[in-house]
């Protein structure tokens, strides 16, 4: 097959572990930056032009779009799916699962246990929104945010006030949640490709943080899941139609909780930790969805 990997940079770990598997599985595959790509909206013609060249169709498309480049990334990826290809994880999933209000909201419509959240726009509701998810230590998180960056843990509640009263006069999207103690600054990632989870691993805050995100300095082991976990995991991936995600959990006195589902997860930190051929298994996976040389342009 001819694959597509949308990345802004082919040298990042994940990018290069998928363009080394696919091609170990006998795939051609371009790594292409989206910013540089340009559309034509026509009707029945929905080309794509890469540095002034335009593309011929290619089979399938990874989607590897940071979360700074959201709109016009899944933009790119959604005239790829135009013109036929099969993409791993479709632009409106990836702009759902990016969007963490809609995405909570969504779960919470399935039933998915997740911390108690709250949103409000007026500074006139912090009072209440702080009471609503049982007061402080509390977690305030910008709405789109990634790697941990714009979530903050307020202690007390004079802490929380000002936060959320500041963020408002910034005009900020927040969502503020409920401070799970007994995690003491662990959580579980869930890599989970169609209806499976493949790996796990638990992540260990640093000392004197709240985040366990490897980014953030925390460290990693490999873990096994409870049947409750792996079913949740699945069913969260599945309510914002991905197919590949990672699913990051809580495990709480009253059960395993949801706390974000990513749409683009780093390989580095769960390949490493596992000793798992995570890239691999993601090919795997295109393969069995990709129908090969039915796009628009197929003849290209």
């Amino acid at each position: 097959m001819k694959l597509a990997i949308l990345s802004r940079d082919g040298t990042l770990y994940s990018c290069r572990r998928l363009c080394e598997a696919a091609t170990a599985r006998g795939h051609r595959v371009d790594i292409l930056d989206p910013l540089s790509c340009s559309m034509n909206l026509l009707p029945a013609q929905p080309d794509i032009h890469y540095r002034g060249a335009r593309l011929d169709h290619y089979d399938a498309v990874i989607p590897r779009i940071g979360q700074g480049i959201t709109f016009y990334g899944t933009a790119v990826l959604r005239q790829f799916e135009l013109r036929g290809s099969y993409p791993l994880n479709s632009s409106v999933a990836i702009t759902r699962a990016r969007d963490k209000l809609h995405a909570l909201q969504l779960l919470a419509r399935q039933g998915i246990d997740m911390p108690i959240t709250g949103f409000a726009h007026s500074p006139n509701d912090t009072h209440d929104l702080i009471e609503r998810v049982g007061g402080p230590p509390l977690v305030i998180k910008l709405v789109e945010g990634a790697q941990g960056i714009g979530v903050v843990l307020a202690e007390t509640r004079q802490a929380a006030g000002s936060m959320i009263d500041a963020f408002c006069g910034l005009n900020a999207h927040i969502l503020v949640q409920e401070y799970i103690q007994e995690a003491q600054g662990r959580d579980i990632r869930c890599l989970v490709i169609g209806d499976r989870v493949v790996a796990a691993m638990e992540r260990q805050a640093k000392v004197g943080d709240f985040r366990a995100n490897l980014h953030r300095g925390g460290c990693a082991r490999a873990v096994t899941l409870s049947e409750r976990e792996r079913e949740m995991a699945v069913k969260a991936v599945a309510t914002l139609g991905l197919e590949v995600a990672g699913v990051d959990l809580l495990r709480a006195n009253r059960g395993p909780l949801v706390m974000e589902v990513n749409a683009s997860p780093g390989l580095e930190g769960i390949e490493k930790t596992t000793g798992l051929n995570i890239a691999d298994r993601m090919m795997a996976w295109v393969e069995t969805r990709a129908q090969p040389g039915e796009g628009l342009h197929s003849g290209g």
